[in-house]
């Protein structure tokens, strides 16, 4: 039976991400893997070399979780450290040939979890709903960068 929440545009939106990241913690797991570790894998596909320190400031967490994260993706081989020419206290994070099937992998999931998301949605509305979702993102954003002390990177 319906409720008052189905259609709070809030409820909505936070229930859909935490659907979203309940499915990938469970396909991550099936691999021996978690959703942090992807996150990490599909951001150093995207922006290669990052430092430990720029990758947990846009995956919003701690550094010392990026380095235990990183410890474990380097122990199965699929990162490595590299030190930063610049600044010998920073390391610079690439990924190794091993990553790439575990990429394939992840881009599978993202592809077959987009047609499940977006079974019997006409393109249009997708178009119009992602656009919104951006807009949405940037308010937040700056909402968020006017707050005394904020300091965050904007994703």
């Amino acid at each position: 039976m319906p409720n008052a929440f189905d259609k709070d545009f809030l409820f909505l939106i936070s229930d859909l991400a935490r659907h979203m990241r309940t499915q990938a913690d469970q396909r991550a797991r099936e691999h021996g893997m978690t959703r942090a570790q992807w996150v990490i894998l599909l951001r150093l596909e995207r922006q290669p070399n990052l430092s430990q320190n720029e990758l947990a400031a846009l995956a919003e967490v701690e550094p010392i979780t990026v380095a235990r994260l990183v410890d474990r993706l380097e122990a199965r081989r699929l990162v490595e450290r590299h030190p930063d020419p610049k600044d010998r206290r920073v390391w610079r994070l690439r990924l190794t040939p091993a990553a790439a099937p575990v990429l394939h992998k992840i881009h599978g999931y993202r592809a077959e979890l987009n047609e499940q998301l977006t079974e019997g949605v006409d393109r249009a509305t997708l178009k119009t709903m992602a656009t919104g979702l951006l807009k949405l993102k940037t308010n937040l954003s700056r909402a968020r960068s006017r707050q005394p002390g904020s300091n965050d990177v904007k994703n």
